[in-house]
């Protein structure tokens, strides 16, 4: 496929915004088409949490391990807009109980928790802000020729032998194209109206934000953490380099909204993280909140994304369904998307793993039922 080929990019998460980026380097004419805004939902509110091994005896491994290595490379060729920056990974527990659990561990954290071992060291973690992550790698794909449009994708225009010839918007007006890439997260579960694809489920998260500065320490924390109720809590807690400070700990399985503007954080779940969090750190206590958020992430059946072309329909591709792992394999599978598209097949990860065929493909009819 020549290089110069247009390619609509539906999704302008860090999905969406890596593959942009790919494929504008290469030369190529990416048009992202975003309904609510870049990075407006995950991919804007997760943790940016990265690892390199965490993967290892996965599918995911290769994948995560090459997207590891491409982030410090990107990071370094466009500047570090998003704060990468490498950390010390540690593993513990803490509880909400009048009980210490003995000397603070450190000088940001409480006597509440015990450090029990480390996870990761600098060479195999690290974080980024993963809204500035987004936007930083969609700007970084407009000034190589990428574009950028607010719309509603509801359909694609096929060609008379069945392959895609671009996108219908909601308002109406087509976008033609060589290709087109589903990469909606949760919301691609819509593209099953239009393409032979497994679903895409939305798990909810919550997480807040806190403003500490320069009060934490450069290390991330996997803890477990037990509530007054006796409930049972597992804590991530990630300082960032631009001085905040991000933390998450309830997950539930609400309702997909079919806006991703309608998103909302379940009754009392950001409640229940604030006293577990000014339970846990002095520093997160005395801090102020900048952001209480909820997000859906996109799950499919077996937990791995699909990332292929769409079998029996030219020009047809999807990168989709990445869990937990989205911002950290971001630029692996935006590489590999760029290659399979324009070279036809990835050459730096073996994609088999993810391909949509190896799921059963899910009916529309229930979306309208």
């Amino acid at each position: 496929m020549s290089p110069a080929k247009r390619i609509v990019i539906c999704g302008g998460g860090a999905i969406g915004a890596s593959i942009a980026w790919f494929l504008s380097s290469r030369g190529a004419q990416p048009i992202v088409i975003e309904r609510h805004a870049v990075a407006g939902s995950a991919s804007g509110k997760s943790g940016g949490f990265l690892a390199r091994d965490w993967c290892r005896g996965s599918a995911l491994d290769a994948l995560a391990r090459r997207s590891f290595d491409l982030h410090a490379a990107l990071a370094d060729t466009l500047g570090n807009p998003w704060c990468y920056r490498r950390l010390a990974t540690y593993a513990g527990h803490g509880t909400e109980n009048g009980r210490e659990l003995g000397p603070a561990p450190r000088p940001w954290l409480s006597g509440r928790v015990e450090i029990t071992g480390r996870l990761g060291s600098p060479e195999t973690t690290a974080v980024v802000e993963p809204r500035a992550f987004t936007t930083g790698l969609m700007k970084a794909a407009e000034a190589k020729g990428a574009t950028l449009r607010l719309g509603t994708v509801v359909g694609l225009i096929r060609r008379p032998d069945g392959a895609v010839q671009g996108v219908v918007l909601e308002s109406g007006e087509t976008v033609e194209a060589d290709a087109v890439v589903i990469a909606m997260g949760p919301w691609s579960i819509l593209a099953t109206q239009w393409l032979p694809l497994a679903a895409v489920y939305g798990y909810k998260g919550h997480s807040l934000v806190f403003d500490t500065g320069a009060a934490t320490g450069s290390e991330a924390l996997f803890l477990e953490y037990e509530e007054a109720s006796g409930e049972v809590l597992s804590p991530e807690i990630f300082p960032r380099a631009d001085g905040t400070t991000w933390a998450c700990a309830i997950s539930s399985t609400a309702a997909l909204p079919i806006d991703p503007a309608g998103v909302l954080g379940d009754e009392g779940a950001h409640a229940r993280l604030e006293t577990m969090c000014r339970t846990l750190s002095p520093v997160l206590a005395a801090a102020p909140i900048v952001a209480r958020q909820a997000c859906f992430r996109p799950v499919t059946e077996d937990g791995l994304p699909m990332i292929a072309s769409v079998k029996g329909v030219a020009g047809a591709y999807v990168a989709t369904g990445h869990n937990v792992w989205g911002i950290l394999n971001a630029p692996a599978t935006g590489e590999a998307m760029a290659e399979l598209i324009l070279d036809g097949a990835a050459r730096h990860v073996d994609l088999s793993p993810f391909t949509p065929e190896r799921l059963p493909r899910f009916d529309p009819a229930r979306l309208r039922g």
